[in-house]
């Protein structure tokens, strides 16, 4: 099948930081940091609107990360990525940031980019 005919796996979901892990680095000396994004809307589901809330948990690597580390708990982000298991053992998703964009009172409308 070719790439444009396959599913997509594309999530975006914006919320606010509430927590961040340390900064590390894999083998290959790519820097990664994972956090947990909280999520609260309104959706509308069979015509009815409902309030959502979730709590996702989210891994940034290479640049994303590093921009990552500006940021701290209450920080309104908006990220970009893809879901996957979280490991071989552990399948529930993770979501693989790709983009991050600080909203809400940030200077520049920093961005990074895979």
């Amino acid at each position: 099948m070719p790439p444009e005919d396959k599913p997509g796996n594309l999530t975006q979901l914006s919320g606010r930081l509430l927590e961040r892990g340390a900064l590390r680095r894999t083998p290959a000396g790519i820097p990664v940091l994972e956090f947990l994004l909280a999520h609260v809307s309104t959706q509308v589901e069979a015509d009815v609107e409902r309030k959502v809330e979730c709590e996702m948990a989210c891994v940034a690597m290479g640049r994303p990360a590093q921009v990552l580390l500006a940021a701290k708990p209450g920080d309104g982000i908006r990220v970009a990525g893809f879901l996957a298991a979280r490991s071989l053992k552990r399948r529930s998703p993770i979501l693989h940031v790709n983009t991050v964009e600080f909203v809400e009172g940030t200077e520049n409308g920093i961005q990074a980019e895979k």
